[in-house]
C-alpha cells in the first residue's frame, strides 16, 4: 500500500519519526516522504542523515496552523500523526498549550486531510489516553475520539482515520531509561513509587503497528499492541544494578499503573495474535464484520493494564537491550 506513495508525518523529527522514516524508506520505497515539524534545527540535523535523497522532504510548520497544514498536504496520500505535547508535568503546568497542540492540532489535521483527499491517516496515541487522570491523557483521549469520529465527519470523502496506542517507548528522548542512565554514576536513582509499573515497547514495534494499521484499517479502529510490562524498580535495577533508590513520590498527573484498554472498552474490543483492536461504539461499527476481520471478542470484564499484564520483561532482557542500543538511547 505504501509502496511508491506520498506520505507525510507530523512531528517527524521526534523519536518515532527518526525510526519510522528510515524503516519506511527501506521497506516501501515511497515516492515522497515529508517530515512536517516546527523545529528548524531538528530538521536541519535530521536532513543531514539523508543527504540528497530525493524521496525525503522537510516542511516547517505547526499542526496549530491549519493553512500551513493545507499547503503541506498537497498531493499527500497517507499521513502519520505523531506531533504532540506529551511530557506529563509540562502539560499539567501549561494546559492551554497542550490543548492547542493535541486537540486543536488534531482538528486542524482532520479537516485538512479531508479537504485534500488524503486516503488514510494513522494517529499515534498513548496508554495515558485510557481512563486518563492527567491533562496529557485527557487531550489524547479527546484526540482519539476526534480521529475516530472523523470517519463520519468526512461524509462522502474517501479519507479514513485510525489510531494506534502503546506504552512507554524504550530509550526515547525524555523517557525513564535515558533519565536513569544520566544518573547511574551518582549511585542513587529517584523512584517515584516502588509499586509503579509501565508497559514497554521499542520504536521498531511502534512502527510495525502503524504499518499494520494502514494495511488493516477500515476506519475508526484503535490498535493496541501486546507488549510486556516492567516495574519501575526493575527498570532501575537493569540500568544501574548497584545504585540505591530514593523514593520521591509520584509526579503531578502521574499514574501508579498504566492502562491501554479499559473495562468500558471491553464490549467493543477484539483480540488478535499480536494486538487488540478497540472498535467504535458509534454507528454500530463494533459489530461490523469487515472491521472485526477475524478477531476474537475479549471477556466483558477485560482490562489491559500494566499491572495485570500476562507478559513481563525481565531485568536481563532490558539490560541486554540497553547494551545493544546504548549509543542511540535518549538521542532522538
Amino acid at each position: 500500500m505504501l509502496t511508491n506513495s506520498s506520505i507525510l508525518i507530523t512531528g517527524g523529527t521526534g523519536s518515532f519519526g527518526h525510526t519510522f522514516v528510515p524503516l519506511t524508506l527501506a521497506r516501501y520505497n515511497p515516492r515522497r516522504l515529508v517530515i512536517y515539524s516546527r523545529d528548524e534545527m531538528k530538521q536541519w540535523e535530521m536532513a543531514k542523515l539523508y543527504g540528497n535523497d530525493p524521496r525525503v522532504r522537510f516542511f516547517i510548520g505547526d499542526v496549530r496552523d491549519k493553512d500551513r497544514l493545507a499547503r503541506a498536504l498537497t498531493g499527500i496520500e497517507y499521513v502519520v500523526h505523531a506531533a504532540a505535547t506529551k511530557i506529563v508535568p509540562t502539560a499539567e503546568y501549561n494546559p492551554f498549550e497542550c490543548v492547542k497542540t493535541n486537540v486543536f492540532g488534531a482538528m486542524n489535521l482532520i479537516d485538512a486531510c479531508i479537504d485534500h483527499g488524503v486516503k488514510r491517516v494513522v494517529a499515534l496515541s498513548t496508554d495515558k489516553a485510557s481512563s486518563p487522570v492527567n491533562l496529557y491523557g485527557a487531550t489524547k483521549l479527546t484526540s482519539d475520539k476526534l480521529f475516530i469520529a472523523g470517519n463520519s465527519y468526512s461524509g462522502g470523502a474517501e479519507t479514513r482515520f485510525a489510531v494506534v496506542r502503546y506504552g512507554n517507548v524504550m530509550g526515547s528522548r525524555g523517557s525513564v531509561i535515558p533519565f536513569f542512565l544520566s544518573l547511574s554514576d551518582q549511585g542513587v536513582l529517584p523512584i517515584t513509587d516502588d509499586r509503579m509499573t509501565r508497559f514497554m515497547i521499542t520504536l521498531e514495534q511502534g512502527v510495525d503497528l502503524v504499518w499494520h494499521a494502514f494495511e488493516d484499517m477500515v476506519g475508526g479502529e484503535i490498535y493496541v499492541k501486546k507488549i510486556p510490562s516492567m516495574t519501575l524498580l526493575d527498570i532501575a535495577r537493569a540500568v544501574a544494578p548497584d545504585a540505591e533508590h530514593d523514593i520521591v513520590g509520584i509526579r503531578p498527573g502521574e499514574k501508579l499503573h498504566e492502562q491501554m484498554i479499559s473495562f468500558e472498552d471491553a464490549p467493543h474490543t477484539y483480540e488478535y495474535t499480536e494486538h487488540y483492536k478497540i472498535l467504535p461504539a458509534i454507528n454500530n461499527w463494533s459489530h461490523d464484520p469487515e472491521r472485526i476481520n477475524g478477531g476474537k471478542p475479549v471477556a466483558l470484564d477485560f482490562t489491559y493494564c500494566s499491572d495485570n499484564n500476562t507478559e513481563w520483561m525481565s531485568i536481563n532482557t532490558l539490560r541486554t537491550w540497553i547494551d545493544l542500543n546504548r549509543q542511540h538511547i535518549g538521542k532522538i
